[in-house]
C-alpha cells in the first residue's frame, strides 16, 4: 500500500507543482481574515495599509506545524497603528457525540488498537459525547526591521468529559528563524494530516508536543530547512527485577526538508532520532539504544477543489510520537529470547486522504491508513500487530466561525495470534470559534 502511494503521490506533486493553482480550502482562510474586527492603539495620525493589516492578519493562519483542529485566529484583535505588532485572545467550543454500534471503544478517540478483540455484551453499541478540543489561545504577532517577524503563543485545552481537565498544550516564543517552548516537534506535519471529527485521526499520524529548540529558514525558492533538539519522553516495557528504565541523558534530534509551492502545498521529509537508556538488572549494565524514523509528507491541489494528503513514515521505536504506538509501551519492549535486554520496535505506517470542496463552506473528505508492528523476535499472541483505520465525513459552515459535520469511522485491528475484530462509529461535531 505504501509503495503504491509513494508512485502515485511523486507523479501527482510533480504535474501539480509544475502548474501551482490556488486552492479553494485557501479561499476559506480569506473569508476568515476578511471576518476579523480590528480595534487600533496608539496615535491616531497613522493609518496602516490594508495590505500591512491583510499581511499581519495572515500570520495568524500561517504555521508550518499548524493542523485542521487547531483553533482559528480571533474574531477580535487589538493592532497598532503601524500594522506591526497585533495581539489577539481567542478560542473554540468543540463538541463531539459518537454512537458505536456493535462493538465500542473505551476511550472517545477512533483507534484500532483500542479495539476489543473479543465482543460482549459490556461493550454492544455504546452513546457518547465529549467537549474534549475546546481550546483558550493567547498569541501576539510582532515585526520588527532587526529581528523579522515574531509571536507568541500560548494554547490550553479541556480535555477529558469525566474530569474536564484543562491542559497547556502549547507555549512557544518565535523570534525570525527561532522557536522556543512547547510547540509541536519537528518529526510532526499537521497540515499533510486530513480533516478528521474523530479526535485522534489517522492511525500513525505523528502529532508529539515537546520542549524544544528549533532553527527553522525559509528560502525564497520555496524550499526550508529545520533542526531542533526535543525534550524526550519515555515508554518502556520493562519487568520488574529484570530491566528498568534510566533518566534520559540525551534530547532528540529532529530535522526536516521541505519544498513549498503554490499556497499551502508542499511535500516534506523528516527524521528524528531518540536516545533510549534502559539498565539490565539481571548482569547489571547500562544500555542506550538509539531509536530512529523517517517520514515523508505531503498535501497539496491537483485542481481548486481536491486536495490530496499522504504521509509514510517508518523505523525504530519513533512510533510513540503518534498514532496506535503511543498508546502502549512501544519506545522498548522486552526480548522473550534473552531475559535483561530490551529491543527497539521496528515498524511502519501510512495514511492517505482525498479531501473535496463544493465550496468555500462545504466540503467532504475520505481517509485511508494503517499501522503495522514489526518484532524481531517472537511476541506475545495476543499482542498488537496491525491497524487498519478508515474514515469519511463532511463539514458544513454555517458561518466563517460556526462548523458542523458528520464522519463515519471503520477500523480493524489484529493482533500476533491471528485474532481480529472491527469497529465502527459514527460521530457528529458543532463548533464555535471567537
Amino acid at each position: 500500500m505504501c509503495r503504491f502511494l509513494l508512485s502515485v503521490f511523486f507523479a501527482v506533486i510533480s504535474v501539480s507543482s509544475a502548474i501551482a493553482v490556488d486552492p479553494i480550502r485557501s479561499q476559506a482562510v480569506d473569508s476568515l481574515v476578511s471576518s476579523h474586527r480590528i480595534i487600533y492603539l496608539g496615535s491616531e495620525n497613522l493609518t496602516p495599509e490594508q495590505d500591512s493589516i491583510r499581511q499581519l492578519v495572515y500570520n495568524f493562519y500561517y504555521d508550518q506545524f499548524r493542523n485542521f483542529q487547531d483553533p482559528d485566529a480571533p474574531y477580535l484583535l487589538f493592532m497598532s497603528r503601524d500594522a506591526n505588532l497585533a495581539m489577539g485572545v481567542g478560542g473554540v467550543v468543540r463538541m463531539r457525540g459518537y454512537f458505536d454500534p456493535g462493538n465500542s471503544m473505551p476511550i472517545p478517540g477512533f483507534s484500532p488498537y483500542f479495539i476489543p478483540m473479543h465482543r460482549t455484551p459490556l461493550n454492544r453499541n455504546h452513546l457518547g459525547t465529549t467537549p474534549a478540543g475546546t481550546a483558550l489561545f493567547f498569541r501576539v504577532i510582532g515585526r520588527n526591521a532587526k529581528v523579522g517577524t515574531y509571536q507568541l503563543y500560548i494554547e490550553a485545552k479541556f480535555n477529558g468529559y469525566g474530569s474536564r481537565d484543562f491542559k497547556l498544550s502549547k507555549a512557544y516564543a518565535t523570534l525570525g528563524d527561532w522557536t522556543v517552548g512547547y510547540a509541536p516537534s519537528s518529526f510532526s506535519d499537521g497540515s499533510a494530516v486530513p480533516p478528521t471529527i474523530d479526535a485522534n485521526g489517522p492511525t500513525m499520524k505523528m502529532s508529539q508536543t515537546a520542549v524544544l529548540v528549533r532553527y527553522m529558514h525559509h528560502f525564497k525558492n520555496g524550499m526550508s530547512l529545520a533542526a531542533s533538539v526535543e525534550t524526550p519522553d519515555m515508554s518502556l516495557q520493562t519487568e520488574e527485577g529484570v530491566t528498568a528504565a534510566r533518566s534520559t541523558i540525551a534530547p532528540n534530534i529532529a530535522a526536516l526538508v521541505q519544498y513549498s509551492w503554490g499556497r499551502d502545498q508542499h511535500v516534506r521529509l523528516s527524521a528524528i532520532a531518540r536516545f533510549l537508556p534502559y539498565r539490565d538488572l539481571l548482569n547489571n549494565t547500562d544500555h542506550t539504544p538509539v531509536g530512529y524514523g523517517v517520514q515523508l509528507s505531503t498535501v497539496f491541489n491537483p485542481i481548486p477543489a481536491l486536495t490530496l494528503y499522504g504521509t509514510v513514515n517508518a523505523g525504530k521505536s519513533y512510533a510513540n510520537f503518534g498514532g496506535d504506538f503511543m498508546l502502549g509501551q512501544y519506545d522498548l519492549v522486552n526480548n522473550t529470547e534473552s531475559p535483561g535486554k530490551l529491543d527497539l520496535v521496528p515498524g511502519w505506517g501510512c495514511f492517505v486522504g482525498l479531501g473535496y470542496h463544493f465550496s468555500t463552506r462545504l466540503f467532504t473528505t475520505i481517509i485511508l491508513g494503517e499501522g503495522r508492528y514489526l518484532p524481531t523476535h517472537g511476541r506475545a499472541g495476543a499482542d498488537y500487530k496491525y491497524g487498519l483505520y478508515g474514515a469519511t465525513n463532511i463539514f458544513y459552515d454555517l458561518t466563517p466561525r460556526i462548523r458542523f459535520g458528520g464522519e463515519f469511522n471503520i477500523g480493524k485491528r489484529k493482533d500476533f495470534d491471528g485474532t481480529h475484530n472491527y469497529a465502527r462509529r459514527i460521530g457528529a461535531m458543532c463548533q464555535f470559534s471567537f
